[in-house]
């Protein structure tokens, strides 16, 4: 899944999730598709959603608001959303307090552990 050349992922439909794998940078050039591409991927299903930026290399503020969109959209849904972070990304989080909105989990592993069956 080329999202565009600085962002590029993944995608995984599991019973009662969808995982993403994402690579590069999410910013103000690759948010809008980002965006756009996950919030019809959650509209699809599953609606529980994890995403793995552990190998995301820079995170700024309009790639944090598309996180935030998309959370809310996963909860309007019925669903989760789910960030397995790194510390860059963890840091950039912290920064604007949204560490207790936006689920973040050390893996892939814990973050499929929170998933309740459906």
């Amino acid at each position: 899944m080329n999202l565009t050349v600085s962002l590029r992922g993944t995608r995984e439909t599991r019973d009662n999730c969808q995982l993403f794998r994402l690579t590069g940078l999410l910013d103000a050039f690759s948010e809008p598709t980002f965006r756009k591409v996950l919030s019809s991927k959650i509209d699809e299903g599953p609606k529980n959603i994890i995403l793995d930026l552990s190998q995301i290399d820079f995170v700024d503020s309009s790639g944090l608001g598309a996180l935030v969109q998309l959370a809310k959209q996963a909860q309007t849904a019925n669903g989760t959303l789910q960030i397995v972070t790194n510390a860059r990304v963890t840091q950039t989080v912290k920064l604007v307090r949204l560490e207790k909105f936006l689920s973040l989990q050390s893996s892939v592993d814990a973050a499929l552990e929170n998933i309740k069956p459906s």
